[in-house]
């Protein structure tokens, strides 16, 4: 049964579906439990909860990836329940939500586009197991689904405070909206060329549009997604500015763990990746001499 659900895209996606609203009921019960004040600790014990949830479907169906969408699905979610809970009426809440909810649309269909079915799986997920069974789960659980949740939910904090404050927007409040837009359109950007570059250059570098200029462009959309988000609370309430773990913490995830292990990859496969290095920059283009 479970393996003819894995093998077709529609019961695939929807299962997911089930999976993803069952952790979603049963974040929103774990947070009902707040009657102290204490949001953001309950927010977290939720987000946890449900990634606790996801995590014991992946061991069901054997596929971690069922954790992929998470990233993008839950910061939606998330905030649109704080919307609602705190009855915001300012315009930088609906700001907030638009920034997020474009960028989340995009990356989740991006993530529908590139996952056939329940049986494929991230080819990282993949090495972990083989590299070591003995603790995998320990690894599954840890690394590949509390690590991202737990930064996710660091760089939400500056909307947590946006919308519990709830104060009307400036000029700059709307600058750091163009910088959240920008930052998915990058990203949309970046993955349409690399989806057509792959389409008829199979193992081959895509060094065309973005990715002449950056291995990583995709990167740095997410990345300056959360610094738009950050800007955004502190164009209103610049005492705030300690929140700024929030965007530094999804930073340093992709500096020092994703961009390192896909380079690595890339440089075992594809013997021309070390001169593609030399003249590309990481995320930002290089200075020319």
């Amino acid at each position: 049964m479970i393996n003819k659900i894995k093998q077709s895209t529609f019961a695939s996606y929807t299962v997911i579906t089930l999976m993803y609203v069952i952790a979603t009921f049963a974040g929103l019960f774990i947070f009902s439990l707040n009657k102290n004040g204490q949001d953001i600790l309950y927010l977290l014990y939720a987000d946890v909860a449900a990634t606790i949830i996801i995590w014991l479907f992946g061991i069901l169906f054997s596929n971690s990836s069922i954790y992929d969408p998470y990233w993008s699905v839950a910061p939606p979610i998330i905030l649109t329940f704080l919307y609602f809970y705190y009855g915001c009426a300012s315009v930088s809440a609906i700001l907030l939500l638009v920034a997020i909810w474009f960028w989340a649309l995009r990356l989740t269909i991006n993530w529908m586009y590139t996952f056939p079915n329940l049986t494929h799986q991230d080819w990282r997920y993949v090495m972990y197991r083989e590299e070591n069974p003995k603790i995998w789960q320990v690894i599954n659980l840890m690394g590949i689904h509390m690590i991202p949740t737990l930064v996710v939910f660091v760089a939400m904090i500056p909307g947590f405070y946006l919308l519990k404050l709830d104060l009307a927007p400036n000029y700059l409040t709307y600058i750091s909206l163009i910088i959240c837009i920008g930052a998915a359109l990058l990203q949309l950007f970046s993955d349409i060329q690399m989806h057509r570059f792959r389409k008829n250059n199979k193992g081959k570098i895509c060094n065309t549009g973005l990715w002449k200029i950056s291995r990583h462009p995709n990167y740095l959309g997410e990345i300056m997604l959360w610094w738009g988000v950050y800007f955004m609370l502190i164009s209103v309430a610049p005492q705030y500015w300690w929140t700024i773990f929030g965007p530094l913490a999804n930073n340093l995830l992709f500096v020092f763990i994703s961009i390192p292990l896909m380079e690595k990859r890339q440089l075992k496969n594809k013997a021309q990746y070390a001169e593609y290095i030399k003249v590309t920059g990481c995320l930002l283009p290089k200075l020319k001499k």
